[in-house]
């Protein structure tokens, strides 16, 4: 099976979607605990929520293997994201819900994290900086959505409920000022919506790593909290009758992006 799943479009915005898949090799899934069937971490349904982008001209690569296999938002050196706060690594031994994705003895070594870094993580984020540079010859500029969800209460990360829409940006690092602002902008006017701009989550690596607006790239993440569109317990079921509220938020969001020129 195939990594990604790539689609391109003639604007000048790519929307990353890397933690969609839940696709585990059979292999790997021998050596796993009953949680991988479960597969709880996955940022469920993102891809279908942005599924309008295409139509509006952004490119699209979405993974398509479980983030269990390999958590292509985490640096190839694996350093922590938030240092000092519980995370997992490239290739996570837990679930967020701090269950055992592996039977004992069964966690993978050093050599084979390093293997399916080269596996799994290389060939999306080649394509990923090859989709934005793609981008920045035909525009002079590349802009760089990070979509993700989560679960709305996950103690292992934070203390009681998460705003609906975490918006992050490193910091203030990763995009220029005045888009961000546009941004948030449509978070604060999205009636029924709590939102923030760089809380709990501040965008990962992809955002962090390409988003350089100096270069020409500007990147901003959004975390989506699932209570804004899907069931949060197993089958976690897509409900259209929530997503139909968040998805015109999501295409204001997009179509700010497509508006915005550095």
């Amino acid at each position: 099976m195939d990594t990604f799943r790539f689609t391109d479009g003639p604007s000048p915005l790519l929307i990353s979607v890397p933690h969609a898949g839940t696709h585990i090799p059979d292999d790997l899934r021998a050596r796993m605990t009953d949680v991988a069937d479960e597969t709880p971490d996955t940022d469920w349904h993102v891809d279908r929520l942005y599924d309008f982008a295409p139509a509006m001209g952004a490119a699209m690569l979405v993974a398509t293997h479980s983030r269990f296999v390999t958590d292509l938002n985490r640096g190839p050196d694996d350093a922590p994201l938030y240092p000092g706060q519980d995370a997992e690594g490239l290739c996570p031994l837990k679930s967020g819900d701090h269950r055992p994705v592996y039977q004992p003895g069964e966690e993978p070594g050093d050599n084979e994290i390093a293997d399916r870094r080269e596996t799994y993580w290389r060939p999306y984020h080649d394509q990923l900086a090859a989709a934005l540079d793609a981008i920045k010859q035909r525009h002079g500029f590349a802009l760089l959505w990070d979509a993700h969800s989560i679960k709305s209460e996950l103690p292992r990360y934070f203390d009681g409920k998460l705003w609906d829409l975490n918006l992050g940006t490193g910091g203030g690092t990763t995009c220029d000022d005045r888009l961000s602002a546009s941004i948030m902008e449509v978070a604060n006017e999205a009636a029924g919506f709590t939102s923030i701009l760089n809380g709990r989550f501040i965008g990962g690596y992809i955002t962090r790593n390409y988003g350089q607006p100096a270069d020409n790239i500007h990147a901003i993440q959004l975390e989506q909290s699932w209570a804004t569109y899907m069931d949060e317990q197993p089958p976690y079921g897509y409900r259209e009758d929530l997503a139909a509220s968040v998805r015109p938020v999501l295409q204001r969001f997009i179509q700010t992006m497509l508006a915005f020129r550095p």
